[in-house]
């Protein structure tokens, strides 16, 4: 082969080669800290029944890692739902408040109740729009009763049990006395974890967070005034709010956790599937902080 050839497809070997460097280069470089840039607010959302504290727990702490985010603001626009999930967002919420040096704003839109609360109260501040719904301090339980359809389709449902409440809240009986004493009293302690955490966060006596803690939903305007929030705004105050908290003056920019690409399967059922009741219709009766209803 000629010599001046090898050399000048050696030449471009090398042009190859440093080029798709270049790229590998460019594409690991964490440019937003390498870049100066104003200060960036992180947005984690929950604006949806809450089933599952996963996804809005990875994105705080993804949040709170980055060094480049100064301030958190939680932007809730729920109805409430599971109490384990909307405690464990709460309790992350808490956490950084109280451990990271990121000021932590929740702001409320259309409907931030009962579970969405709960998680709010783990903020620096709460900030709700006049109209906003929120409260409805309370657990709610509820299950379909369908045991007089079957017996009209004479359809019949055996259950051997190891106990007396083993079966509660089974769908294909009736409730019993005991049965529902039972689940009173479940919901009476869930009532009251959710009360002390209202009396201790918002620093509202036990007999006065009792008065407010019936069920009862208020606008903003009335949840400030009987001190179940800081103050009113927008979600833009609240970005403005978060980023003054943290020490700066000029214009935040407002930064979304990055998102996963869905299957062919979740994109088709994931969300049918979380919202509706169908799954949980013959499994135990969750308990839920939630409004049986969603305003609009």
């Amino acid at each position: 082969m000629d010599k001046s050839l090898m050399n000048k497809n050696r030449k471009y070997s090398y042009w190859i080669v440093g080029l798709i460097a270049s790229i590998i280069i460019y594409s690991i470089i964490p440019w937003e800290l390498a870049l100066p840039s104003g200060p960036k607010v992180g947005i984690v959302e929950i604006n949806m029944p809450i089933t599952n504290s996963k996804k809005a727990v990875e994105d705080l702490n993804y949040f709170n890692r980055k060094s480049n985010i100064v301030a958190i603001v939680i932007r809730l626009d729920t109805p409430g739902g599971g109490v384990a999930a909307s405690q464990e967002i709460y309790e992350k919420v808490s956490k950084i408040s109280k451990t990271s040096d990121k000021p932590i704003i929740a702001s409320m839109g259309g409907v931030a109740a009962s579970g969405g609360y709960y998680i709010a109260l783990g903020a620096d501040t709460i900030m709700a729009n006049p109209g906003t719904a929120t409260g409805s301090i309370g657990v709610i339980m509820s299950y379909p009763i369908i045991w007089e359809m079957m017996d009209k389709l004479g359809i019949q449902y055996e259950t051997i049990k190891s106990g007396a409440l083993k079966d509660s809240g089974s769908p294909f009986k009736e409730i019993t006395k005991n049965e529902r004493v039972y689940f009173q009293g479940l919901i009476d302690d869930l009532h009251g974890q959710f009360l002390s955490v209202v009396a201790k966060e918002r620093n509202i006596p036990m007999n006065k967070a009792a008065e407010l803690a019936n069920g009862q939903v208020y606008s903003g305007k009335q949840a400030v005034e009987n001190g179940l929030i800081d103050m009113l705004g927008t979600f833009e105050d609240a970005v403005l709010l978060a980023a003054r908290k943290s020490g700066h003056v000029e214009e935040p920019e407002i930064v979304y956790p990055p998102k996963k690409e869905k299957g062919l399967l979740d994109m088709l059922f994931g969300d049918i599937l979380q919202k509706s009741p169908l799954g949980n219709m013959f499994m135990f009766p969750t308990p839920e902080y939630k409004l049986p209803y969603t305003i609009r």
